[in-house]
């Protein structure tokens, strides 16, 4: 196996899970942020495995002004909990299975679920593996395959909405 590669400027860890590594890069703050207002780090820490497509703060910032902050609220939880659930696949998926997933479908997308119920899709473009939300924003994998104990990591730079 390789060597999971370096995320936010520190090194994951494959046996660690989801939670214990994301604390520790720079890129994911506002991402732990709203997994702790959200009350999922259980869950994210629990057996799975599940397959994450954990947006950088980059993402969040793109997000219309007050967003995050309006989302981070108590009162808000409940669509928190649906925005970052909607980044989150049960299963442990590499980029190279969605990838093959998606350039073997009929139409050129692979469509699955998320853990929020909300439907997400794949498809490559060049060498690039894009994730569509359900109103067909599209977030680019920056940094594939970053393996946990509890699934995997994929890095991207767009926050995934349900509709």
């Amino acid at each position: 196996l390789a060597a999971n590669p370096m995320v936010g400027g520190a090194p994951m860890f494959a046996d660690k899970n989801i939670v214990e590594n994301a604390v520790n890069s720079a890129d994911h703050t506002t991402l732990v942020a709203a997994v702790q207002a959200a009350g999922l780090v259980e869950v994210l820490q629990s057996e799975g495995p599940f397959t994450v497509f954990a947006p950088v703060n980059a993402a969040f910032e793109a997000l219309p002004e007050g967003t995050v902050e309006t989302l981070l609220k108590p009162a808000n939880k409940d669509m928190l909990v649906k925005i970052l659930t909607a980044h989150v696949v049960p299963g442990n998926w590499s980029a190279a299975q969605i990838a093959s997933a998606a350039r073997n479908s009929d139409d050129g997308f692979y469509h699955f679920a998320a853990v929020s119920g909300d439907a997400l899709s794949a498809q490559v473009r060049g060498s690039n593996l894009y994730i569509y939300d359900e109103s067909g924003n599209a977030s680019m994998v920056t940094i594939g395959d970053v393996n946990q104990s509890n699934g995997v990591i994929h890095v991207v730079n767009k926050v995934l909405l349900p509709k």
